[in-house]
């Protein structure tokens, strides 16, 4: 008997696509959302639904879907060269001027930049440079690394164990060993009953403390975060609290590694998050808006010391055993260099300053109106909302009510993408968004939280 096929767009999609981060029974019961085109912050389906994304994509599409300066830059350099690697001492031209570019904007003194094609590669590239960098130094012991609980690093293997989320590990047997996992900088969540930010603070940067000194700190390569947790629910760190974890890292030789994919580029109002959070690293991750994610590339920054390990590590004449065939990529670079100066001509920081602070006002005055917002947090356009059953209390929905997994049907239903994270709603619209794109998103938001609140008091 022959096998019968759904010829329809849906149907393709559902016989011959794997998707990620998708249930597949879920996906097969109620088909994929299929987009055709966009326009700003517009997104466009195969239905003919019109829907503003308030989450830039993945976080990423910094200057919208579709804008007509990067599609040229790319065009262009496709015609003048397509592809060229970065082995064997060979680059394409455009990369260097890139990878000058990023260094110059970089908080680090005196930076190389290393390529990669996302963010994950990136994460895992700084893991190696921690290893050879304490291996050149005589101290190979030094391979262990701690993250945070709820935090997100990617989904390769080794990205995937520092990630604090268990939904990443269940199916694959993650985290590998060697691989921490302490106290997530969520005030609002993990604070003990009456105790201050300062007070947080300083336990935190205990508990690290205590872990290094149990694990060894001659085993402890580096400490990798996120300026402000993205996937783990826009968790902003309370004041000091980078000054007092780096303290106990400088104590113990334990470099900092800065995961920027999400924060980079003017996401909080800065260059780079680090600026926003106070945090000084060793070696930052950057991707997404590196590019608006209009073509897949990513990049190390790593400080001259680390890179003048590496030098001594290959001073036999060795080859540094790492990299990637699109590593560098020159249409990549161009993209990425179109997108900086769109950037500085935008002046992107400025920008994001007012238009967040719009976002985030706007929330903060719709939440004063609701009883299950427990709270507003974030910076510059990354905003996050905290729905909870009792705001007074902070008791917060079982998780079998799925609120924010209805709250994101109802959104886009609405004509609004966001991005549930349990039971937090996720803005980090395109930085493009003008007063006119933040009004609409707060509108469609406002509507949306009042459609699931007649829903849970009718429940």
């Amino acid at each position: 008997m022959s096998e019968v096929h759904d010829i329809s767009t849906a149907g393709r999609d559902i016989r011959y696509h794997l998707h990620s981060q998708t249930n597949p029974g879920r996906l097969v019961n109620e088909g994929p959302m299929v987009i055709t085109h966009g326009e700003g912050c517009y997104v466009f389906t195969n239905k003919g639904q019109k829907l503003i994304d308030a989450m830039a994509g993945l976080w990423c599409t910094s200057l919208g879907f579709a804008h007509p300066r990067l599609a040229k830059a790319a065009s262009a350099q496709y015609e003048k060269l397509g592809f060229y690697h970065t082995f064997n001492q060979k680059t394409p031209e455009i990369t260097i001027d890139l990878a000058e570019a990023i260094s110059a904007l970089s908080p680090i003194a005196n930076a190389h930049v290393y390529f990669a094609t996302s963010g994950s590669e990136a994460i895992e590239t700084m893991v190696k440079l921690a290893w050879m960098h304490y291996a050149g130094k005589g101290q190979p012991l030094r391979r262990k690394i701690i993250t945070r609980q709820r935090s997100f690093h990617g989904s390769t293997i080794v990205a995937a164990s520092m990630t604090g989320l268990p939904r990443m590990h269940r199916e694959f047997g993650l985290p590998l060993p060697g691989f921490l996992h302490t106290g997530c900088p969520d005030f609002y969540r993990e604070a003990l009953p009456d105790e201050t930010e300062a007070d947080f603070v300083v336990r935190l940067a205990g508990e690290l403390e205590a872990m290094i000194l149990a694990e060894g700190p001659e085993t402890i390569a580096a400490f990798v975060a996120e300026p402000i947790n993205a996937g783990g629910g826009i968790v902003v760190p309370p004041q000091g609290y980078f000054a007092a974890i780096q303290a106990v890292l400088a104590r113990y030789e334990i470099l900092c590694l800065d995961d920027e994919i999400v924060c980079g580029f003017g996401r909080t109002g800065h260059w780079f998050g680090c600026e926003t959070v106070g945090m000084k690293p060793d070696m930052m991750a950057v991707a997404k808006g590196l590019s608006s994610s209009y073509f897949p590339i990513s990049a190390v920054i790593l400080s001259d010391e680390i890179y003048q390990s590496l030098t001594q590590f290959n001073q036999d004449g060795s080859l540094f055993g790492h990299g990637f065939t699109n590593s560098g990529h020159p249409v990549g670079a161009a993209v990425a260099l179109e997108t900086l100066a769109i950037y500085r001509e935008m002046e992107v920081n400025a920008h994001v300053q007012k238009m967040g602070k719009r976002l985030k006002t706007g929330l903060m005055n719709i939440a004063a109106g609701s009883h299950i917002v427990g709270q507003v947090r974030g910076e510059g356009l990354m905003i996050g909302v905290e729905l909870m059953q009792q705001p007074a209390t902070r008791q917060p929905f079982p998780p079998a009510r799925g609120i924010g997994a209805a709250f994101d049907r109802q959104a886009l239903s609405n004509g609004l993408i966001i991005r549930p994270m349990g039971d937090i709603i996720g803005f980090c619209p395109p930085l493009i968004a003008d007063e006119d794109d933040i009004d609409q998103m707060l509108a469609l938001f406002a509507k949306t939280l009042s459609d699931i609140e007649h829903q849970h008091h009718s429940s």
